[in-house]
């Protein structure tokens, strides 16, 4: 054979070895860390929960405190609907309390007179019971000395006419002692009705209260503003939307895992993200969520090749803690990789050590 010919294809094979060498080695250094035994690997975007400020019930805006970008407190004021004519039906309502308050006095004042009366009433059947046992002896006596012919027949009908009359007074004062609790029901009746008309009063201040309270729009947390929706002067509906607020203190991955790690991942396991646009820091998580239905999945699976299409989704939530110590650095929508650790006894690779920026 050409002594040339040997000596390209000499060349050839060395050089075909190279490339392959080469090409290996950049495959096992630029391999995902998730080969590594006990280690799994996903890509997904930080994402935090988002909160919108709108109204309870509808009205016109008036003023908006805060702008896109700023971040809120929990309890802070954000915003102001117009409370002109909740104001109108406060002051309503306290009058219409106040009425109330003055009936329930007036009904309170009639039970006390009408039990005056009663208590009158019964002293007037004490009395006509008293009179009524003295005509009725009067009677008696009047009776046996009749028929001695110690008084006149004149005189034994002038002391029957007389008890008969105590047994008709006494009656009438029965009748008066019945009235009078009949009088003291009605007007109890009354401070029951008042009283009633009172906490209806109340309840109706309490309701304008709260819509006062929620004519001013508080943010629930720490949050930034994300965007503002609303401009003063707009007229909303119930519910209407204000502001868009981030939570982030709350602030997670997303990312999906096939079958066979997914099945491995619990609750709590560590995780650690490492995002794009700082690929120099590791930030510490853990697994808060692993979905129990997979996504993903085709119509049909047979072969071991196609159950790896089966993707479940985990989430990965960031210490609320650490995050509020860099607040201000905290930014959403950033993808990256989240690398987590299946097996316990596994130990973190040196370039997924924690590192934070001070």
């Amino acid at each position: 054979m050409d002594k040339g010919v040997v000596n390209r294809r000499l060349k050839m094979i060395v050089i075909v070895a190279v490339v392959m060498l080469l090409a290996w080695f950049g495959w096992w250094v630029l391999k995902p860390e998730a080969e590594h035994p006990g280690l799994a690997v996903g890509n997904g975007r930080i994402e935090a929960t988002e909160i919108d400020v709108a109204t309870r019930m509808p009205g016109r805006l008036i003023e908006v405190l805060v702008d896109e970008g700023e971040f809120v407190e929990a309890g802070q004021v954000v915003a102001r609907m117009d409370t002109a004519t909740l104001e109108a039906e406060m002051a309503q309502a306290r009058a219409q309390r106040h009425q109330a308050e003055s009936a329930l006095e007036t009904a309170r004042a009639m039970v006390a007179l009408r039990e005056s009366e009663l208590a009158a009433a019964e002293a007037v059947v004490s009395q006509r019971q008293a009179e009524l046992e003295a005509a009725r002896k009067r009677y008696e006596r009047a009776a046996s000395l009749v028929e001695r012919n110690a008084i006149s027949r004149q005189q034994f009908d002038d002391s029957l006419a007389v008890w008969q009359s105590q047994q008709a007074a006494l009656a009438s004062a029965n009748a008066h002692v019945l009235s009078a609790r009949a009088a003291i029901r009605a007007a109890e009746s009354q401070i029951t009705e008042a009283q009633a008309q009172v906490e209806a009063a109340v309840a109706t201040l309490g309701r304008i209260q709260a819509d006062l309270d929620d004519s001013e729009l508080t943010a629930d947390r720490l949050a930034r503003v994300q965007y503002r929706i609303t401009e003063p002067g707009e007229v909303l509906g119930a519910g209407g939307k204000v502001l868009n607020l981030v939570d982030l203190t709350n602030v997670y991955m997303t990312f999906f895992l096939p079958t066979r790690e997914a099945g491995r991942a619990a609750i709590g396991d560590d995780v650690r993200l490492v995002l794009d646009a700082v690929p120099d820091y590791v930030i510490p998580a853990r697994v808060n969520y692993v979905a129990s239905v997979a996504q993903f999945t085709p119509k049909s699976v047979e072969t071991e090749s196609e159950r790896e299409k089966l993707m479940f989704r985990v989430r990965a939530r960031i210490d609320p803690e650490l995050l509020r110590r860099h607040i201000e650095q905290v930014k959403t929508g950033l993808p990256g990789m989240a690398y987590l650790k299946l097996d316990p006894e596994t130990t973190w690779p040196a370039h997924l050590e924690i590192r934070i920026a001070p």
